[in-house]
C-alpha cells in the first residue's frame, strides 16, 4: 500500500479525554452556581471547542450563558484544564501499537483538533504519544478550525502529505464534515463522543475498535489507487 497521509482528531478518537473535560466544565459551572454535569453526559458535548462546551454546560443546567462573561468562563476552563489534562485521561484501547504500526509503514500521521494546540501538545506529551505525529494543528493554529476543510489541508501539508491521499479519522459530524469539505474520506469512530448517529455521517469506514483501522485504511486506499 502507497502510504497515505492520515489525520487525527484528538479527543474521543485517540484520547478518552472526557473525564478530565467534564472536571473542566464542571469547575466553571460551579463556580457560577450551577450544577455538575456528569461525565458520561459530557461526551456528547464534545467536539466543537471549549467555548461551545461551556455553553452546552449552561444549557443543561439551568439556562444559557451570559455572553458578556464567556471570556472568563473560557479563561477558567482553560486554566483548570490545562492543569489536569491528563489525570484521568488515556488512550483508547490499542491505539499506541496501531500508530507504532502505521508509522513504521510509512504513512505520514498528523492531529487535527479543536482543542488549542499548546492543550493538545501538553495531552500528546503527558501520554507519550506525541513523537507519533509530524504535526499537530488545534484550534488556535489557525484563523479557521474544524469544519472548515483548511484546518485539515494544512495539516496535511505541514506533515509533508499528499491531500489526494488524505484521510481524516475521528469519532464526530465534525471530523465527518471536515473531511466532506475537503474532499477526503473519512473513517469514523463509534465510541467516540457525539451525540448523533455514526451511521449517518458518510464515512468511508465505521469502526468499532483501532483493531479495525489498518484493514479499512488498506480499502480506502485501493479505491484511491483505482480511481488515480
Amino acid at each position: 500500500m502507497k502510504p497515505l497521509s492520515l489525520v487525527f482528531d484528538l479527543d474521543g478518537t485517540l484520547v478518552d479525554t472526557a473525564p478530565d473535560l467534564a472536571g473542566a466544565m464542571n469547575a466553571v459551572l460551579l463556580k457560577n452556581g450551577r450544577l455538575p454535569v456528569p461525565p458520561a453526559e459530557v461526551r456528547h458535548m464534545v467536539g466543537r471547542g471549549a467555548r461551545a462546551l461551556i455553553e452546552r454546560g449552561f444549557e443543561v443546567t439551568g439556562g444559557p450563558v451570559d455572553p458578556a462573561e464567556m471570556d472568563a468562563h473560557f479563561d477558567h476552563f482553560i486554566d483548570h484544564y490545562g492543569a489536569h489534562v491528563a489525570d484521568a485521561s488515556v488512550p483508547f484501547e490499542d491505539v499506541r501499537v496501531v500508530l507504532t504500526r502505521l508509522k513504521a509503514a510509512g504513512h505520514r500521521l498528523g492531529v487535527c483538533t479543536n482543542k488549542p494546540e499548546a492543550l493538545a501538545v501538553s495531552l500528546l506529551n503527558a501520554l507519550e504519544l506525541r513523537d507519533f505525529f509530524g504535526a499537530v494543528l488545534g484550534a488556535d493554529t489557525l484563523d479557521v478550525k474544524k469544519p472548515n476543510p483548511r484546518h485539515l489541508s494544512e495539516t496535511v501539508l505541514r506533515i509533508g502529505g499528499d491531500i489526494t491521499r488524505a484521510v481524516m479519522i475521528g469519532d464526530s459530524e465534525v471530523d465527518a464534515e471536515t473531511a466532506r469539505n475537503a474532499g477526503v474520506p473519512s473513517v469514523i469512530f463509534t465510541f467516540g463522543y457525539t451525540q448523533f448517529d455514526p451511521r449517518t455521517f458518510g464515512a468511508a469506514a465505521l469502526l468499532d475498535g483501532y483493531d479495525a483501522l489498518e484493514t479499512a485504511l488498506a480499502e480506502i486506499a485501493s479505491k484511491l489507487d483505482t480511481a488515480a
